[in-house]
């Protein structure tokens, strides 16, 4: 209750302050919720999963990762999941994707939408992709050139965007600049992630000003809540014009580099925070219930996300 009480005293100040209206929210639980799950979710229960996250209301839910089995096991079964889901009209598909090797696997089940990652810290960029920021951009164009010739959207990811495990904080221009050549390559949206959950309001503020010269209709933000600052940070992020925000049902998933547990924002919480301030979201929350249940069961564990 506290954690209720905690969040409702936080969403006072933000009735008489401009938000947008309406809000897409991106979800993400079936690929960044499930990557790091110990549980081995079956592909059948996978495809059951998104099929009853597409009857939520989401334009978009990120599906799973074209990623070497050897290092991402839960993400092996790319390819049968993705064949096997229900493509539901109007609701778009991603799926991640490191290199263009696994963009030739994502090919061969007619993927029509891919996302890429980049980090703004160089020390997250070498433990997690083994790789300076200039050489995996440079890996990300050669992806990004074939998937445009193949007629494949792109969104991009920027991790570590307030902060990082190895380096502390990250400057914002250090964002702007990795931001600028996302779209400089063809991304048509750009996430930015707060991958360690240390980010808080007045980071926020800081980065949503670094990035200004941004068109904020094509920005997203992915915040982890580690310290329950997620909601606090989404609200600031909204009141600079972002529109788009990614989360995981019941708070699924969390970054494996953080060295800290530091699971994404719960859908649920999200929902129920924006509809709370009248902000349409268009996401049905007895549907998404039914979801959360049935993943949550499967893992063995509960759902995090703050219901009022």
């Amino acid at each position: 209750m506290s954690r209720v009480n905690n969040l409702l005293s936080q969403l006072q100040k933000y009735k008489n302050i401009k938000l947008p209206q309406k809000v897409k929210i991106v979800e993400m639980g079936p690929r960044d919720g499930l990557q790091n799950e110990k549980i081995i979710v079956e592909s059948e229960n996978k495809v059951k999963f998104i099929n009853l996250l597409s009857q939520c209301g989401f334009q978009a839910i990120e599906t799973t990762s074209f990623v070497s089995k050897k290092w991402v096991p839960q993400m092996g079964d790319a390819s049968e999941v993705y064949q096997k889901i229900d493509k539901v009209p109007n609701v778009s598909y991603p799926v991640l994707v490191p290199n263009v090797t696994g963009l030739d696997q994502a090919l061969k089940v007619d993927v029509k939408e891919i996302a890429v990652f980049g980090a703004a810290s160089e020390a997250f960029s070498q433990k997690n992709i083994n790789c300076s920021i200039s050489d995996s951009l440079k890996r990300f164009n050669e992806v990004v050139i074939k998937a445009q010739q193949n007629g494949i959207k792109i969104r991009g990811y920027v991790s570590c965007v307030m902060g990082c495990p190895y380096e502390g904080d990250i400057n914002p221009l250090k964002v702007a600049e990795v931001t600028q050549k996302l779209f400089e390559m063809g991304c048509y949206e750009v996430s930015l992630g707060d991958t360690i959950g240390v980010g808080t309001p007045e980071k926020t503020k800081d980065l949503m000003q670094a990035l200004s010269q941004f068109d904020f209709q094509k920005l997203a933000v992915h915040f982890h809540d580690t310290y329950d600052r997620a909601i606090p940070n989404i609200l600031v992020a909204l009141e600079h014009g972002i529109q788009v925000v990614d989360s995981s049902v019941s708070g699924l998933g969390g970054c494996p580099y953080a060295g800290k547990p530091s699971g994404n924002v719960a859908t649920e919480t999200v929902v129920n925070t924006l509809n709370y301030l009248g902000i349409e979201t268009g996401i049905d929350k007895e549907k998404l219930k039914e979801a959360s249940d049935f993943i949550c069961g499967l893992l063995n564990r509960q759902n995090i996300s703050i219901n009022f």
